[in-house]
């Protein structure tokens, strides 16, 4: 699992010239990079999950802890409150 405290962050010029390079870190290497501008994080490169290590409970972590479903606050409800409070057997 990464930890953002010791994750590299490099700038998006730098990922741009060096995207092979860094694929293989992440790939090879389990390497991952924070990746942005001024100083900010806007997007993180890491290894794809593998189910069969583990590795999904670190995307779900990631994805938990950032934008990547803010989406859905845009959505209509589905369910009504008396739906969820329904018991399935």
């Amino acid at each position: 699992m990464y930890n953002m405290y010791t994750m590299k962050i490099i700038t998006t010029t730098n990922a741009r010239k060096n995207m092979s390079r860094l694929v293989n870190r992440v790939k090879y290497g389990g390497e991952v990079f924070g990746i942005g501008r001024r100083n900010s994080v806007d997007a993180i490169l890491m290894r794809f999950p593998n189910a069969e290590n583990d590795e999904l409970d670190e995307m779900t972590n990631v994805n938990a802890n950032s934008a990547s479903f803010d989406f859905l606050a845009k959505e209509p409800e589905l369910y009504s409150l008396s739906d969820l409070k329904k018991r399935y057997a």
